[in-house]
């Protein structure tokens, strides 16, 4: 069999080879009678055990698997709020469609059962156009909580053995002493460095964790308690409100680590992200906590204060897991740029005069055009030469919408004039300005509909998901 990738664990090997000649030779002074024709001198000396290389390129690969990644999650968290909707809008139609009918859903043709086993005498199975099953309650179950784990785990960074034993009580409000201001926070427990800490809710987690709540709750309105086995410590916790449950055959049950990495990995390939090199991109629970650290960071987050919202034991680690310069390299630079300008004229470094105040704010201010304003850089050229239909730098108002059709209009009836005449130069250059209108007029629908798009009020609110309360003590004087 050839070798396809490279022996990582080659160090640790070689230094369980390294330690049985040694064992060998000790035990050889003691016992000489009994070891001594066994001892050897050792074929492997202590540089050929080291891991410091291996540390190195460890912290390379995580690094780099940080930068390749950071860019691309928001078109990860859109594919996940896709998925999801469109999961529940197939399960929507087929919960409305009586049995044995014919239901069209996105495109797709389904053959809806004519019987069912199920309780409540609805089927979450289907049949498409090729007679091929398809499941779309479990389906809808997997899409919804690939979302709920990417959107918790890329605002808290947590673990995804912390994840999964989030309860209805880690949900805590906590009232200021000197104001009735309520601030939500979510209680960690102690995994793997036994470390307990508080997280700030932000108002993107509170939904999220209202949806969760909201999705898991009994007709009775309490989050059922269920038992669950901690493969770590090897042994059955007490029955508890965990948030990660779903039914199975009618009982509540855990969800498993290996569902919630199934769940992320379709999701993943449902978006298409690959990497430099063109392979579908992974993504590990663990990267979204690289993630999240390395941005809070770049982000101005101190580190120290970063280590107490990781749990990390030493800073180190969550300095590990920052896929930033290094300091030394930034100070260096900063060092250069201000030899650089010491060793400038000074002339350079003057205070503006009114007079090119005036023209640096009346250049912005000419920027205005009849489909909106020009978004470029003070003191460039037009590059387009003031064809601003197709400037990407173009920011066109939602009120010209009509003024952008009626000019692609004139556009699609100007290049079929020139097919007739046989203009194809013309044809060429009008082809380009129609492209970025079409494109524009599209920009502005989706814009549109993010804003007519209707608000789902079922969802508690933070108020109503907590599961418990703090008010802290109040301060002498205060009241």
């Amino acid at each position: 069999m050839g070798i396809t990738e490279p022996r990582e664990a080659a160090p640790a090997v070689k230094q369980i080879v390294r330690a049985f000649y040694l064992d060998i030779g000790h035990w050889a002074l003691d016992e000489p009678e009994r070891w001594g024709r066994w001892a050897a001198p050792v074929p492997i000396s202590e540089a050929e055990c080291s891991v410091k290389k291996l540390e190195q390129r460890q912290k390379s690969r995580s690094n780099q698997r940080t930068r390749e990644r950071l860019p691309v999650l928001p078109t990860l968290v859109r594919v996940a709020e896709r998925r999801l909707k469109e999961a529940r809008a197939r399960l929507d139609a087929l919960n409305a469609a009586p049995l044995g009918s014919m239901i069209t859903v996105l495109g797709e043709t389904f053959t809806v059962p004519h019987k069912t086993a199920r309780l409540d005498g609805r089927p979450t199975t289907v049949r498409d156009a090729e007679g091929c099953r398809r499941t779309f309650g479990t389906d809808e179950k997997r899409a919804f909580w690939a979302w709920a784990t990417i959107e918790i785990l890329r605002h808290t960074g947590i673990r995804i053995e912390e994840l999964r034993e989030l309860d209805h009580h880690s949900i805590v409000s906590y009232k200021l002493p000197t104001s009735d201001h309520v601030i939500p926070l979510l209680q960690i427990a102690p995994s793997k460095t036994d470390q307990e800490r508080l997280l700030l809710v932000t108002p993107e987690l509170a939904d999220v964790l209202s949806t969760v709540i909201s999705r898991i709750r009994s007709v009775d309105g309490t989050v059922p308690l269920i038992h669950s086995y901690d493969s770590h410590e090897r042994s059955w916790n007490p029955p508890m409100p965990l948030l990660y449950q779903w039914q199975v055959s009618g009982e509540n049950r855990r969800i498993s680590e290996h569902t919630i990495r199934d769940a992320l990995d379709e999701t993943i390939t449902a978006s298409g992200l690959t990497d430099a090199s063109g392979n579908p991109l992974t993504f590990a629970p663990h990267d979204f906590r690289r993630i999240f650290i390395t941005d809070s960071i770049l982000n101005g987050l101190p580190p120290h204060i970063a280590q107490v919202i990781a749990g990390h034991g030493n800073i180190n680690t969550t300095m590990g897991y920052t896929a930033i310069y290094p300091k030394d390299a930034i100070e260096a630079h900063q060092a250069f740029i201000a030899r650089r300008r010491a060793l400038r004229p000074s002339e350079e470094y003057r205070a503006v005069t009114p007079e090119e105040w005036d023209e640096f704010v009346g250049n912005f201010e000419r920027r205005k055009l009849a489909l909106g304003d020009c978004g470029r850089a003070y003191g460039t050229d037009c590059i387009h030469e003031h064809a601003c239909v197709r400037c990407p730098l173009l920011i066109v108002s939602p009120t010209e919408r009509p003024r952008l059709i009626e000019i692609r209009d004139n556009l699609t009836d100007r290049i079929a004039e020139a097919e007739r005449e046989g203009q194809l130069g013309e044809v060429e250059g009008l082809s380009i300005s129609l492209a970025a209108a079409e494109e524009k007029i599209t920009q502005l629908a989706l814009q549109q509909e993010r804003k007519q798009s209707p608000v789902f009020l079922g969802v508690p609110t933070f108020d109503q998901a907590v599961g418990r309360r703090i008010d802290a003590p109040s301060l002498p004087g205060s009241r």
